[in-house]
């Protein structure tokens, strides 16, 4: 008998799991929904609001939406985002801590110059964001997504980013420093000048992008390339 062939089709990456929005929400106003310290704002859409430059505690959004909303600048420890949208919002600037974000969707935002040190996330996909010079030191991603972001100078020191993709994103001088990363997927990424490439054990690279390791592997590991 001829040798039976196998048809296992490539398995299916495992996408996080999408926020529960209402297509229909209230609408959120700093009258009644500016942030407070220990605020829980359940099923709200914030459209065009101006949140920057807070300094909160404890802060839990819920089965929101944001759009065009503005957090730049604000401050915010532990609390976070649970089945929550982000579309076109401007987090540049902001500093959270022990936060979360939980079930959550981030696209088409600005995230330049964010840090969000010693937080969780978990199912959230960041898509089409700007997130130059961002930090995410100490956090810990489980089933999390960055997909078409521009990611130069991100700084992933000490972070547990094991099973997390990096899709389409330019990751150039990133830093991976101590970070704990089997299992991470890169596909069609910009990996040049990153730091802490030895992190990198365990990890799945495109053929292709593997090229713009050369450098980065050839520095730790003490080798000169000549022209």
């Amino acid at each position: 008998m001829p040798p039976r062939t196998s048809s296992a089709r490539p398995q299916r990456l495992k996408e996080p799991l999408a926020p529960k929005v209402a297509t229909s929400l209230p609408p959120a106003g700093l009258l009644d929904h500016d942030l407070e310290d220990d605020g829980v704002y359940r099923s709200l859409e914030f459209r065009g609001v101006d949140l920057s430059s807070r300094d909160a505690d404890a802060v839990e959004f819920e089965t929101c939406r944001f759009v065009d909303t503005r957090f730049s600048d604000t401050k915010m420890r532990r609390g976070g985002f649970s089945n929550v949208e982000l579309e076109r919002c401007d987090l540049s600037g902001m500093a959270a801590r022990s936060a979360s974000m939980h079930r959550t969707r981030v696209s088409a935002s600005r995230l330049t110059g964010m840090t969000w040190s010693e937080c969780g996330f978990k199912d959230v996909t960041f898509d089409s964001c700007r997130a130059d010079l961002a930090a995410f030191r100490f956090s810990t991603f489980k089933n999390v997504v960055f997909r078409d972001c521009a990611m130069p100078e991100v700084n992933f020191q000490n972070a547990d980013l094991r099973g997390v993709r990096f899709e389409r994103c330019t990751l150039t001088e990133a830093q991976f420093s101590g970070a704990q990363m089997e299992g991470a997927r890169f596909a069609d990424c910009v990996l040049l000048k990153i730091s802490g490439v030895t992190s990198l054990r365990g990890v799945t690279i495109k053929s292709q992008d593997a090229q713009g390791l050369v450098y980065s592997l050839a520095s730790a590991m003490g080798i000169t390339i000549e022209e």
